[in-house]
């Protein structure tokens, strides 16, 4: 594997260099009266390049005024970024047949949108055609919209308010991921997180009351979006555990655990952006000389798991 291109490691401020793309269309209504009218919005993403830190909108249609507003917004929120990359489209063929309008609006204003950015003090760099790899670091967002959102909304119509406030609720969750140990300490149990760079510390989520065994039919509209978040974290943090749990085959060995390891706890019943951590105290050998079971440190206590259910940090590295 190469290198990570420049751009993806300097040591920068957040969203100094930032991709973005789009995903969608998700339908939205004018209002919750009965028989409002409803029209397309999209979701537009942006993501840090150097701290994988993520920021959604939601836009109300596929045009260059809003687009740019869209970036307004996102400027007056985290500064100018001095680099912008994105998909000049053509890898969107073959998709499905609503994504040919993403494909038609950053085709058609390719060139506008460059010169826009250059005026401005940003470097605007389009991937090549047919190459969506040079922009996993944001498709990988894009993936996350397509299948679990997609999952979670179904069939149900939100408003354009409900929706924004869906999104950034599911902002919030991205950037509490854990990426790697903020200190070589056994005793501590803290994890780097995109929140941290943008906040100086991680990302909290206010009480909420456990609405997954809810039907939908009983709730109100703001404990529907509540529903709505709890599932989409149940879904994408168990996800997210299993992508750092590497399965390769018999034949070539992975690393195994080791005491002072810090690791995630698979919880399937954790509370939005409670990510239970601890410290591997001791492991327990299998017949084939394999570790199976772990004694793990927590807060204040020492819990049995089975190796299966944890998780090393995606950065790690052990001194």
């Amino acid at each position: 594997m190469g290198d990570l291109p420049p751009d993806r490691v300097r040591a920068i401020r957040p969203f100094a260099g930032v991709g973005t793309d789009f995903a969608g269309p998700f339908l939205v209504k004018s209002s919750n009266i009965r028989n409002a009218r409803s029209h397309k919005a999209y979701l537009c993403v942006f993501v840090c390049l150097s701290t994988k830190a993520v920021h959604l909108e939601l836009v109300s249609a596929l045009s260059t005024e809003a687009f740019l507003a869209t970036l307004g917004r996102f400027v007056s929120r985290h500064g100018l970024p001095d680099l912008i990359r994105s998909d000049c489209g053509t890898n969107y063929k073959g998709t499905d047949r609503y994504l040919k309008e993403v494909v038609e609006f950053l085709s058609s204003h390719r060139t506008y949108l460059g010169n826009a950015m250059s005026k401005r003090g940003i470097q605007w760099k389009f991937d090549p055609p047919a190459c969506p790899h040079w922009g996993g670091i944001f498709e990988a967002v894009v993936k996350v919209a397509k299948t679990h959102l997609r999952r979670v909304i179904g069939e149900a119509i939100l408003t354009f308010e409900e929706l924004a406030t869906v999104f950034c609720k599911i902002e919030a969750v991205l950037n509490s991921r854990p990426l790697c140990p903020l200190s070589s300490d056994p005793n501590d149990l803290e994890v780097l997180t995109p929140g941290h760079f943008l906040i100086g510390q991680p990302l909290n989520a206010l009480p909420e009351y456990p609405f997954r065994e809810t039907s939908a039919s009983r709730l109100s509209r703001f404990a529907l979006l509540q529903q709505m978040t709890q599932s989409f974290w149940r879904r994408w943090s168990l996800e997210y555990l299993h992508l750092l749990q590497q399965r390769v085959k018999w034949s070539d060995r992975t690393e195994p655990p080791r005491v002072g390891d810090l690791v995630l706890i698979k919880e399937p019943n954790a509370l939005p952006l409670y990510w239970r951590r601890g410290r591997i105290v001791k492991l327990l050998y299998g017949a084939d000389g394999v570790p199976r079971v772990a004694e793990v440190l927590v807060e204040d206590s020492v819990l049995q798991r089975a190796v299966a259910t944890l998780s090393r940090l995606p950065i790690y590295s052990r001194t």
